[in-house]
């Protein structure tokens, strides 16, 4: 193993925690993790756990995985090639039943039978971070108030409305010292404000910092008790709060650079079809809600050798267009209306089609006189001439689509779509 400097810092491994199912995402989940799931036309939700990973300083990233797993293990394989003469890596590790005859039987539990990982690296912080959000963060930031606060665990968290509280587990503070977890409270319905905001409470984002060996005590002594739900948020976090050595870490600290007003501190849970459908809009618009376009804090991923988006025909009403959208290589738009959509790449639109407020993944077709309204098309599926998706959804539920209660269209991959 390779010696460090005493400035270098402490080492840092980073662990992403992929193994989700992804139930309320379905039928997006029916074929694939969700982190997997993809996201803003090119991307996987993975890329962006793990680009702000990477781009925080942190080239030591393990992925553990579990629910169908091959597309993203091929994905992060196949993408994140880091150099192996500096001793970087990206690397996924599936449920291996390292200690037992159990799968993964919570987050904790996948750290738990992951110890091994932290054994062969000897680092002196981990950091913990899950990849089914989309925001952007520098965990360095985090990491330096960690350590000179002393806690043993600190927990990444943004301020929501009180009025949201009951749909995230809330972080109580010290009034003594407002960076201390004086409690950690799953979806409160009656929960204290903060002392320098009394609207507004601290969420958990879901991300962590720990010190290395007050860490694997942590999950040590969760995998042996039996009344555990093996949770990082609502079984290891309290673990530490009862302690007395736990620590928030406020979001609206996080400086990243290459952040505009309008996108800072922009973070989204995208767990529900409504969720990841909003976070495609917040894309879209002219000054978009979660900016693409930071080449400061870029957002990586595979780019395969596809042509550039071509849009042909421009005459009377067949007109190849796309407004206020994203197109992505090897879209061809030929003599059809785009509009306030997300195009993933390889999507052919033919013309006199129409589609509006949709979200369409690689290799979809759509035909001619085709109608799309409000829909998220998941990969490889062809709409017939004339079909029309997202006007009427009692007839969108006879042919077996997701309809959600807002009114979210989803075709699934490769589903038969019919007039």
């Amino acid at each position: 193993m390779a010696r460090r400097s005493p400035a270098a810092g402490p080492k840092v491994l980073a662990i992403v925690l992929a193994g989700g199912e992804g139930k309320r995402l379905m039928p997006l989940t029916a074929d694939r993790a969700k982190p997997a799931v993809p996201f803003a036309g090119i991307y996987r939700l993975i890329d962006l756990a793990l680009s702000n990973v990477v781009n925080s300083g942190y080239l030591q990233v393990v992925v553990l995985t579990q629910y169908k797993s091959h597309s993203l293990d091929a994905h992060v394989t196949k993408t994140w090639r880091m150099s192996t003469l500096l001793g970087n890596y990206v690397t996924t590790v599936p449920a291996q039943q390292r200690v037992d005859k159990n799968w993964y039987l919570g987050s904790a539990d996948a750290i738990y039978q992951s110890l091994n990982l932290m054994h062969d690296e000897r680092p002196d912080i981990v950091v913990v971070v899950g990849a089914d959000h989309v925001y952007r963060m520098d965990f360095s930031a985090m990491v330096e108030q960690h350590i000179e606060s002393g806690a043993a665990c600190t927990v990444a968290a943004i301020r929501q409305p009180i009025s949201l509280a009951n749909q995230f587990g809330v972080i109580e503070v010290d009034d003594a010292d407002p960076s201390k977890i004086a409690a950690f409270l799953e979806k409160p319905s009656d929960p204290k404000g903060l002392p320098d905001n009394p609207a507004e409470v601290l969420a958990s984002m879901g991300n962590y910092v720990f010190t290395a060996d007050a860490l694997e005590a942590a999950v040590t002594a969760d995998h042996d008790d039996a009344d555990s739900n093996h949770d990082m948020g609502g079984d290891i976090v309290p673990y530490f709060v009862s302690r007395g050595e736990a620590g928030v870490y406020d979001f609206k600290d996080n400086e990243v650079p290459g952040a505009t007003d309008r996108d800072r501190g922009y973070w989204r849970d995208v767990g529900t079809i409504e969720s990841y459908y909003d976070a495609h809009m917040d894309l879209i618009s002219i000054h978009p809600v979660f900016n693409l376009y930071n080449y400061e804090w870029p957002i990586y991923t595979q780019h395969s050798p596809y042509p550039p988006a071509k849009f042909v025909h421009g005459s009377g009403d067949r007109i190849g267009e796309a407004l206020n959208s994203a197109v992505s290589p090897g879209v061809v738009v030929s003599g059809a209306h785009i509009y306030a959509s997300v195009l993933s790449p390889l999507v052919h639109v033919h013309s006199y089609a129409s589609i509006q407020g949709s979200v369409l993944l690689d290799g979809v077709q759509v035909q001619r006189h085709a109608q799309i309204r409000r829909a998220i098309i998941d990969k490889n599926v062809v709409i017939p001439e004339g079909c029309q998706i997202g006007i009427d959804h009692e007839y969108d539920r006879a042919r077996g689509f997701h309809v959600t209660d807002t009114g979210i269209v989803v075709v699934g991959k490769g589903q038969v779509v019919t007039r």
